[in-house]
């Protein structure tokens, strides 16, 4: 039964070694201002031979009900998983999507226990967050150019600083391949978060819109 993707990953890269595949897995995180959010989690991982399918098979790394049973939670929960194969190069793939109240709580699961999420809001309003990437045990003669992991961040509000290797509008992106978490990564961003309450000045143009054409319509109704 899969517990933590630390297990899951140590596992495979053994699995990895052994017969020459690769693994790769991304993180998509999708803020909300009050901490709240969702996760989409995505690995995979191209087989070599039946042999190393067939090992891969017997860990569970691949099967829906283990991947739930791993991810599920007081803070979070399991909203779907899918489990596919590409028949195009060979790979597993594996999808797992996750909302959770509030991503500080991911910290008392089993499955992030190491991950370090942290939330905190400084002076003035602004967000300080960050995530701690650990290290991941290696050997076997394993190439650390074919293991990627990848984690991406929308963030609710203005950017203010940040440690990742790529922006596109209100997402940042860190890459690193194994080789580079060596004894692990923290990715970091500070921002100013939109209001909750806050009510985008387009509403009120649009209820004064609606408004004006009630109204018109009233008067038209009373002349006539």
């Amino acid at each position: 039964m899969l517990h933590r993707p630390r297990i899951l990953f140590t596992i495979s890269i053994l699995v990895i070694s052994l017969f020459s595949g690769c693994l790769n897995y991304k993180q998509e995180v999708i803020l909300y201002p009050d901490g709240s959010g969702k996760m989409k989690i995505d690995y995979w991982m191209k087989f070599m031979n039946e042999e190393s399918e067939k090992v891969v098979d017997n860990l569970g790394i691949f099967n829906p009900d283990s991947i739930k049973s791993g991810f599920q939670s007081s803070y979070s929960k399991v909203e779907n998983v899918t489990v596919y194969r590409d028949t195009i190069d060979s790979s597993s793939h594996a999808l797992i999507n996750i909302s959770f109240n509030h991503i500080d709580s991911l910290n008392n699961t089993n499955i992030f226990a190491e991950y370090n999420f942290s939330f905190l809001e400084k002076t003035g309003g602004q967000i300080n967050f960050s995530q701690f990437v650990p290290p991941i045990a290696t050997g076997f003669g394993i190439d650390a150019r074919n293991f990627i992991v990848t984690y991406k961040y929308t963030i609710p509000g203005e950017i203010i600083s940040h440690n990742a290797s790529q922006i596109s509008g209100k997402t940042l992106t860190w890459q690193y391949k194994l080789s580079e978490i060596g004894g692990g990564k923290t990715i970091s961003v500070i921002f100013q978060p939109y209001k909750l309450k806050e009510t985008p000045i387009w509403i009120y143009f649009l209820s004064g819109a609606v408004l004006l054409l009630v109204l018109f319509f009233l008067l038209k109704r009373r002349k006539s």
